[in-house]
């Protein structure tokens, strides 16, 4: 069942286009991956995506029973965001603020999400501690559970290994792999072709004219900037 889906959309700011006429779809459960060339537009769909931009033209569906609301994002960090001056605990709290509606306060299920979350992503030892003190990978696992605050169903990941160091990347994907075992439909920008082949359920091209669409296997033979040797299925 497609979860979320786009026909003929043209993203862009105001009225300049910067991708035009996409059309995919995200099934309930799958792993996309969104590849392309920088300035190629990937942050530009991934915000229209979430409602935080407006497409210029076209249709973007969302299945019946998913919000706006209940799609978890992780962007990509600024200088600023990684020093915020807050505890893990309460960043991880703050991903349930959509939830919340008009009511001023966390509810008791809020704070539970929240601890359930943090000891999800192996940071209970890290809740007390101020967000700014942490290491990056430490600081991604604290966004991932804030993200996770929001959704049980769809999360949109904005490059979530950038900056890290390899092996806290490869920790990071494993995560990120689980969660979409445990049933979380993932859609995420990268620049890591061999993953996008190894861990995707589909890969969403936006750098080539027109856009690719499908899945690993076809992407492989149909991409030939990659050489077959260097691609392992």
């Amino acid at each position: 069942m497609a979860l979320f889906s786009c026909e003929n959309v043209t993203f862009g700011y105001g009225k300049e286009p910067v991708l035009k006429n996409l059309s995919f779809h995200i099934d309930e459960g799958d792993y996309l991956c969104v590849v392309g060339e920088n300035g190629s537009g990937k942050t530009t769909l991934m915000k229209t995506c979430l409602g935080l931009l407006n497409p210029l033209s076209g249709r973007i569906n969302l299945a019946e029973g998913l919000k706006p609301t209940e799609i978890g994002y992780l962007p990509q960090q600024t200088t600023i965001q990684r020093d915020f001056p807050a505890s893990c605990k309460e960043i991880v709290l703050s991903g349930c603020l959509n939830r919340c509606g008009w009511h001023p306060f966390y509810s008791k299920d809020d704070r539970h999400r929240a601890t359930e979350n943090i000891d999800r992503m192996g940071i209970t030892h890290l809740a007390n501690r101020c967000y700014s003190e942490l290491s990056g990978g430490q600081q991604q696992r604290v966004l991932l559970a804030r993200a996770l605050c929001a959704t049980q169903k769809m999360l949109l990941l904005d490059e979530p290994v950038a900056g890290l160091d390899p092996r806290v990347t490869e920790e990071m994907y494993t995560l990120i792999q689980q969660l979409n075992h445990d049933g979380i439909t993932i859609m995420m920008i990268t620049h890591d072709m061999q993953t996008a082949i190894q861990h995707a359920t589909r890969i969403l091209d936006i750098g080539r004219q027109p856009a690719f669409f499908g899945t690993p296997k076809d992407y492989r033979h149909a991409d030939l900037r990659i050489p077959h040797q260097e691609v392992h299925a």
